[in-house]
């Protein structure tokens, strides 16, 4: 719950700055959207770590079921901050 308000709470500071000043909203989000991603891929780093430590047999497929979901997400995360860019650009 205390995650979900401090999402919310950032998530209206960020717009309220981006009303403001285009530049100061777009800078947020875009650290917004690093700090996400970064949270997403050490997550799956991380569950990918102890699955193979419980498991170092299974080593390969895990490496593979998890890399489709780290560039997905890596590309989302290129796509917010260029989103970001384009607001300050526009």
């Amino acid at each position: 719950m205390l995650k979900m308000r401090f999402l919310f709470t950032t998530l209206l500071t960020s717009t309220f700055a981006m009303a403001a000043d285009g530049a100061m909203g777009a800078a947020i989000g875009a650290g917004m959207v690093v700090i996400g991603a970064g949270i997403g891929i050490g997550m799956f780093a991380s569950a990918a770590a102890h699955a193979t430590a419980r498991q170092p047999e299974a080593a390969g497929d895990i490496r593979s079921t998890v890399n489709l979901p780290l560039f997905l997400l890596e590309g989302v995360a290129i796509i917010g901050l260029v989103v970001c860019i384009l607001a300050v650009v526009l």
